[in-house]
C-alpha cells in the first residue's frame, strides 16, 4: 500500500497556563491562564541577550546551514510526516529534533537543504515527556553543527528568530522573527490530525510565528545562538507560538547519547512482534476485547489474515477459548507474528519464557528486547489449538 504524505508536525496549544506558587502552609500550586503581553509593549522594553547583537541576515549566516528536514515514515499508520531539525555535533552527525515529530516512525531520513542530500537517520533515543528525540545521521562534509546558547539568559522582550521546514516544503528554511513574550510557560498541545496530546513545562513563548512542519526547528536569540527548540504553533487568532528551552533540550540530549537511563527515556528503538494488542491490565481475553471495542470500525475481522495499517484492526468477532493472556486484536503485514501465523482473536499465553497474564505483560516483555531477536511465543488459536513458534522481532515504530 502506497504511503500518501502526512501533515507537517507542529503541535497546537490547546492550554496555557503559568505555573505560580502561593507561599503558605505547605506550599500551593496555581494554574493561571496566561495573557501574552503585547508585542508592541515588549518591544519597547526589549533587551539584548548577552553578547552582541546582530542583524537578521548574520543571525540567519550562523543559525541555516545547521538546520535540516526531517521525514518520518510511519509505516503502520499508511503516511509520511515532516518536520524540523537541526545538527548539535558535526563530527558524529548528532541531529536534535522533537520526539513528535518521529513519534511511530519506522524509518526516518534527514534532508541537508544546502546540498539537497538526504541520508537515513538513526533514532538514538527519546525524552518522551520533553519531547526531544535525537537523530544520528553518517558525518558528510558540509555538516554544520549549531551554536547552543543559553536559554536561562532569556526574558520577557528578547529578541528572537525561529526556523523551520514549514509545511514540509524542503528547501532553505523559513524564518519568523519576534520576541520573547514569557518564560515558565506550561501548556497543553495537540496534534490534531493524529489525536496525540501532550502536557510540557517550563516552555518558551514568543511571538516569532511557528507554522506546521516548524516543530523540532532551532529558534535563535540576537546574537546568533540557538536559545530553544520549536515545538508548538500559535493558533485561534494569536501568533504566539512555543519553544522548549535550549537547556533542558541539551540536557536531554546528553542522557540520551551516553546512554543513561531515566524515567520517559527511550534509548534506540525496541523490539516488535506485530501483534495488536490493548492497553488492559485485565487477564481475561473477553473483558480485554470489551475495553477495545471502540478500535472496531464495523464489519467482520479477518481471523485468517493481516492488516497494513492499525486503522484497519477491528474488534475480533471471536476469541480463543482461554482465561487468561494477550488478546489479538489484529496483525500487521511483514511482521514475524504475520509470518508465525498468529491471528486477530488469538491469545498469547507466552513469550520469551515468561507467562502472559494481560496485554500490558505482553507489551512490557516485547518492549524490553532489540530488534532482531528470536523469542518464543506461544498462543491459543480461535479454534483452541496451542501453539508454538520462534519469533524474529523487528524494529518497533518510535515511542
Amino acid at each position: 500500500m502506497p504511503h500518501e504524505p502526512g501533515p507537517s508536525r507542529t503541535l497546537i496549544p490547546l492550554l496555557v497556563a503559568v505555573l505560580g506558587i502561593i507561599l503558605g502552609t505547605g506550599g500551593l500550586a496555581l494554574l493561571r491562564k496566561f495573557t501574552p503581553v503585547p508585542p508592541t509593549t515588549l518591544a519597547a522594553a526589549a533587551k539584548g541577550s548577552a553578547g552582541k547583537a546582530l542583524s537578521e541576515e548574520a543571525i540567519g549566516a550562523r543559525i541555516e546551514p545547521s538546520v535540516v528536514d526531517v521525514t518520518a515514515t510511519l509505516t503502520y499508520d499508511d503516511e509520511t510526516a515532516s518536520g524540523t531539525g537541526f545538527v548539535v555535533d558535526a563530527k558524529t552527525g548528532l541531529i536534535l529534533t522533537n520526539n513528535h515529530v518521529i513519534r511511530d516512525a519506522t524509518k526516518v531520513s534527514v534532508t541537508v537543504p544546502s546540498t539537497g542530500q538526504s541520508y537515513s537517520a538513526q533514532i538514538v533515543g527519546a525524552d518522551v515527556p520533553a519531547d526531544i528525540a535525537v537523530l544520528e545521521i553518517k558525518p558528510v562534509p558540509g555538516l554544520t553543527e549549531a551554536p547552543i546558547g543559553d536559554s536561562a539568559t532569556l526574558d520577557a522582550g528578547d529578541r528572537v528568530m525561529s526556523f523551520g521546514n514549514q509545511a514540509g516544503a524542503g528547501g532553505s528554511p523559513a524564518v519568523a522573527t519576534g520576541v520573547i513574550s514569557g518564560t515558565g510557560r506550561t501548556i497543553q498541545a495537540a496534534d490534531g490530525a493524529s489525536g496525540f496530546s501532550e502536557t510540557l513545562h517550563a516552555m518558551l513563548a514568543t511571538t516569532a510565528k511557528i507554522e506546521p512542519g516548524d516543530s523540532g526547528g532551532p529558534l535563535a536569540d540576537s546574537t546568533g545562538t540557538v536559545v530553544g527548540v520549536d515545538t508548538a504553533a500559535g493558533t485561534g487568532g494569536t501568533s504566539t507560538g512555543y519553544a522548549i528551552p535550549i537547556n533542558a533540550a541539551m540536557a536531554a540530549e546528553r542522557q540520551i547519547t551516553e546512554g543513561r537511563p531515566g524515567p520517559g527515556i527511550s534509548l534506540g528503538v525496541n523490539g516488535f512482534l506485530g501483534v495488536v494488542v490493548g492497553s488492559s491490565k485485565a487477564s481475561s481475553p473477553a473483558r480485554q476485547r470489551a475495553q477495545e471495542h471502540r478500535r472496531g470500525t464495523g464489519g467482520a475481522d479477518s481471523p485468517g489474515g493481516c492488516v497494513s495499517t492499525q486503522a484497519d484492526v477491528l474488534t475480533p468477532t471471536a476469541i480463543a477459548p482461554v482465561r487468561a493472556g494477550a488478546l489479538v486484536m489484529g496483525v500487521l503485514c511483514g511482521t514475524g507474528a504475520a509470518s508465525a501465523g498468529i491471528a486477530s482473536g488469538d491469545v498469547i499465553t507466552e513469550a520469551a519464557g515468561r507467562r502472559i497474564g494481560s496485554s500490558n505483560e505482553l507489551t512490557a516483555i516485547v518492549n524490553g528486547t532489540r530488534p532482531g531477536s528470536v523469542v518464543s511465543v506461544t498462543w491459543v488459536s480461535r479454534s483452541g489449538t496451542l501453539r508454538t513458534s520462534q519469533v524474529r522481532l523487528s524494529a518497533a515504530p518510535a515511542l
